[in-house]
């Protein structure tokens, strides 16, 4: 489990393609000063095992086809900045909210405003994802955790997120322009809720 809040912007090294999948190679030298092969990092919040760790503070990871036709991960070259964390230990704080690291799509940032001290920004999202949005809700873009600000339906459903100067400065958000992708996760909350309460029942 993760909680969306990015240690390290890391640099993929090298992602080499396979019949139905791809081994990715990372450089990341905070979150592999104490990683073992066998350990989860998010990766723009796609949840990888690490299957050897180098000298350099790169590690490698098995990328399977789901999360490559599913993630962004799927169009990643050498050189791209992505984010990183490592998964929680069972007494850490959980400074954002529940993220699994199970992609469930992705998104495209249509519009940015930039201000002084902080950014808001559009993404759009697949219909089928839309349902699970809330305003004051959580989602996680790209692996950082963050909270609604507004949320429009209908055909081309999408959702605002202000994005704070930690955020912007520390993460690979604040290199996001429109026409970027990105990978979505809802709140894992309200994906169980929708499978124990009917579509359109209401209290």
């Amino acid at each position: 489990m993760f909680t969306g809040i990015v240690e390290e912007r890391g640099e993929v090294c090298d992602l080499v393609r396979l019949q139905d999948s791809a081994q990715v190679t990372i450089r990341g030298p905070l979150v592999t000063g104490d990683v073992r092969p066998g350990d989860s990092i998010a990766v723009n919040g796609c949840c990888l095992t690490v299957i050897a760790v180098g000298a350099d503070g790169e590690f490698t990871a098995d990328v399977m086809a789901e999360s490559l036709s599913r993630t962004t991960l799927g169009s990643a070259r050498p050189g791209d900045a992505v984010n990183l964390e490592r998964s929680v230990p069972v007494d850490g704080r959980l400074g954002g909210h529940i993220v699994q690291g199970h992609v469930d799509g992705s998104g495209r940032v249509l519009s940015r405003q930039s201000t002084a001290r902080w950014d808001l920004v559009e993404i759009g999202l697949p219909v089928e994802l839309a349902r699970y949005v809330a305003e004051k809700g959580s989602i996680a873009v790209d692996g950082v955790s963050l909270t609604v600000v507004g949320v429009r339906d209908g055909a081309d459903p999408a959702f605002t997120v202000a994005l704070i100067p930690t955020t912007l400065k520390l993460t690979t958000l604040g290199l996001r322009t429109p026409g970027d992708d990105v990978n979505l996760e809802v709140d894992v909350l309200a994906k169980y809720l929708s499978r124990l309460v009917p579509e359109g029942v209401r209290a």
